[in-house]
């Protein structure tokens, strides 16, 4: 089965239409959550996804601030700035969708699902091998997949050691699964790797294969759409840069 992996599309809708094309055809997708944050285009985001087949689908740390289940002091200024926004838009129906959603982990075969990390999927960033190896705990399938960080990464346990060590996965090389691995597709819509171009992955279950990938999308067109919103000029510049 092939399956497309997405995270953190953070209202882009320019950047998540060039990865649903880029991806091609897939049995089933699954997204690690924050469908909408900074970005200017969170109904637009929200529709494409409710209509993507075979879907499983997490909620993320800003969805939940956005639906009104998490304080939006939660958030720095300028996120919360974003998030109010998307909160005052955002349809009835995109609304009811979105609570439909859990934020909870979820396990599909041999993966684990969280937003952020399997002992914290709301909150947690898996940046560190500390963190990781403290993670590798929290869940019992032979690999996970987070988001969150809106980095592309994996992080492999040795268990024989019981050393973590971390890579940041380079573009179209498959990886291939073995126990025990996190994985982190990267971002659709804000990547935070230098790398400004959408990143997303395709899991393959049966060759137990992991390759991520990158997709270029008009950024200027999304940036023109984040000022004439209103939004922070901070989200418009660091799409460009992927930071």
């Amino acid at each position: 089965m092939r399956v497309l992996i997405i995270s953190d599309i953070h209202a882009n809708y320019t950047a998540l239409v060039a990865v649903l094309k880029d991806a091609g055809q897939v049995d089933e997708t699954w997204c690690l959550g924050d469908l909408v944050g900074y970005g200017p285009d969170p109904n637009a985001v929200v529709e494409e996804v409710r209509d993507i087949p075979n879907l499983v689908c997490l909620l993320g740390n800003h969805d939940m601030a956005a639906i009104g289940k998490m304080p939006l002091e939660s958030f720095n200024g300028e996120a919360r700035r974003s998030l109010e926004y998307h909160a005052k838009v955002i349809s009835a129906s995109n609304m009811d969708f979105m609570r439909s959603l859990s934020a909870n982990v979820k396990v599909c075969g041999d993966a684990t699902l969280a937003h952020g990390s399997p002992r914290d999927p709301l909150w947690e960033y898996i940046l560190n091998a500390v963190t990781a190896r403290i993670n590798f705990d929290h869940f019992d399938t032979p690999w996970c997949f987070v988001g969150h960080s809106h980095i592309q990464a994996v992080f492999m346990l040795n268990e024989k050691n019981d050393r973590v060590t971390f890579e940041q996965t380079k573009p179209s090389v498959a990886l291939d699964l073995r126990p025990k691995l996190i994985l982190n597709p990267g971002s659709v819509g804000q990547p935070r790797d230098r790398d400004p171009r959408a990143a997303y992955a395709i899991y393959d279950t049966v060759a137990r294969t992991w390759t991520p990938r990158r997709v270029a999308y008009d950024v200027l067109g999304v940036q023109q759409r984040i000022r004439e919103a209103g939004l922070p000029e901070k989200h418009a510049a660091r799409i460009a840069e992927g930071w």
